[in-house]
């Protein structure tokens, strides 16, 4: 298993979900951070939640085993009103957290609002908010077709933020753009490649 004092690793984020699952995958060395790949699976096409569970599982293994991350950083379902909804992402979460098991890989889990706090400083920043400060802080210009793919990239750069060590010394940011302020050299990437799949 990768120790956290690891100065190089790979980070699979994904934000799980029924219809759409995003994910991002970013490559971290010491405290640099590059973009390898964000995306989107398409679960829509599907009527039945057997068959979308079983899509999440096998796209989650999938992408594990291309990119062969080192941890895996996915969002916990938010409390809604609605129960229904709220046990399916629930079960969306379980299936991509028994792929990344399945495959031994540590699983760290993020509340929404701390991962829109680690990567605008504003917890209740919408998507386009947390999408442009992505494009910015990781230098890619494309806009994936779905924000879902934002988000999950959003999961992956929320746990490198929290193990980021700035010259021997851990230092607390109340987020991104403080930290870049502090590291403009160290945050950056190209090679960006971003999917759709069905």
């Amino acid at each position: 298993m990768l120790k956290e004092t690891s100065t190089e690793r790979i980070i699979l984020g994904i934000d799980p979900g029924t219809t759409v699952m995003g994910y991002g995958i970013i490559k971290e060395i010491k405290t640099q951070v590059k973009l390898i790949s964000l995306g989107v699976v398409k679960l829509d096409h599907l009527d039945d939640h057997a068959l979308k569970l079983k899509r999440i599982f096998e796209k989650t293994v999938v992408l594990i085993e291309q990119y062969q991350p080192d941890c895996l950083a996915i969002e916990a379902p938010f409390y809604g009103k609605n129960i229904q909804v709220m046990l399916k992402l629930g079960r969306a979460q379980g299936v991509a957290m028994a792929a990344a098991l399945s495959k031994n890989i540590p699983i760290f889990e993020y509340a929404p609002r701390k991962i829109k706090q680690s990567v605008t400083g504003n917890g209740n920043a919408g998507k386009e908010q947390v999408a442009a400060m992505l494009k910015n802080l990781l230098k890619f210009t494309e806009s994936p077709e779905f924000l879902d793919a934002t988000d999950g990239l959003a999961v992956a750069v929320c746990h490198s933020f929290q193990k980021i060590n700035t010259g021997g010394k851990n230092k607390n940011y109340s987020g991104w753009e403080a930290f870049v302020k502090d590291n403009t050299k160290r945050v950056g990437g190209k090679g960006t490649s971003i999917t759709n799949q069905k």
